[in-house]
């Protein structure tokens, strides 16, 4: 069965799809949060709520949209995009150390490591289907690829102001560094899998690694480490995490650069439709 004529208007559908994923995201991530105080039932739920998330993205685009969800089409482009977000948080971290903004204080426990695995696993995918699979993909269609990404840039910083350690650079930090460079690796391959897995090996790294708080979150369950930021927060990031440090803008801004470079030379920055 296919929608009604009323809702296949491109704002009405983006409007549509973009309550349903905020209301998901606003409901299943404090589920993944509370889950994951056991490592146990943090990795299912998790796994549970991100395989829950993609397949109402697949029946609603499908109903909506009357057409294959090609940009879901190959789960192999989670794999590119774990080890892509793991190194390049590995190399924020190595620069934060290195600049005496992080002192280790012991060792967590692997226990936490998989629970954060599988919280990271559910809300990285529950923020990318929002963000990247609505939000972007659908204003490109109508504002063209530089607009959608300043848009679901801005607005993928402002969710982050609702962490109860949120500041505004944090947030800025987050759209710049993050909302961009996770925009760019879907235009570049065209593949949610790809942002999904990125998201997911940025925050585990951070988090599940090296037990730093996340974009200003409380819900963080710990990691393999533990550690405390040191000395400026512009180079630690602060009680906001990592993630508000400059060296986090900076690697996310060089990534974004070369991911979107590439697409350009290949012709995947679209113009506006109604250009």
């Amino acid at each position: 069965m296919s929608a009604p004529r009323w809702l296949r208007p491109i704002g009405l559908r983006l409007l549509f799809l973009f309550v349903v994923f905020l209301l998901a995201d606003v409901g299943l991530a404090p589920l993944a949060a509370l889950a994951a105080r056991n490592p146990i039932t943090g990795l299912l739920v998790g796994f549970a709520i991100a395989a829950a998330a993609l397949f109402l993205y697949v029946r609603l685009v499908r109903w909506l949209e009357q057409r294959p969800v090609t940009e879901l089409s190959s789960w192999r482009g989670a794999l590119h995009g774990l080890w892509i977000g793991s190194a390049l948080f590995a190399a924020v971290m190595l620069l934060i150390v290195a600049s005496n903004g992080w002192r280790f204080t012991g060792y967590g426990s692997i226990a936490d490591m998989i629970a954060t695995f599988g919280l990271m696993a559910g809300i990285a995918t529950l923020e990318e289907l929002l963000f990247r699979g609505v939000l972007f993909r659908i204003g490109e269609e109508w504002a063209g690829t530089v607009l959608a990404l300043v848009v679901s840039a801005a607005l993928f910083g402002g969710l982050h102001l609702l962490n109860p350690a949120a500041t505004l650079w944090g947030a800025l930090a987050i759209a710049v560094e993050a909302g961009v460079l996770l925009g760019a690796a879907y235009v570049l391959f065209r593949n949610l899998w790809v942002p999904i897995g990125l998201h997911l090996g940025w925050n585990f790294v951070e988090s599940g690694i090296f037990g730093a708080t996340t974009s200003g979150s409380d819900g963080t369950v710990g990691g393999l480490l533990t550690g405390v930021p040191h000395g400026s927060a512009i180079l630690s990031g602060g009680g906001f995490g990592p993630e508000a440090s400059i060296y986090a803008v900076l690697v996310g801004l060089v990534a974004s650069y070369f991911l979107l470079r590439t697409a350009r030379r290949r012709g995947l920055v679209h113009r506006a439709s109604w250009r």
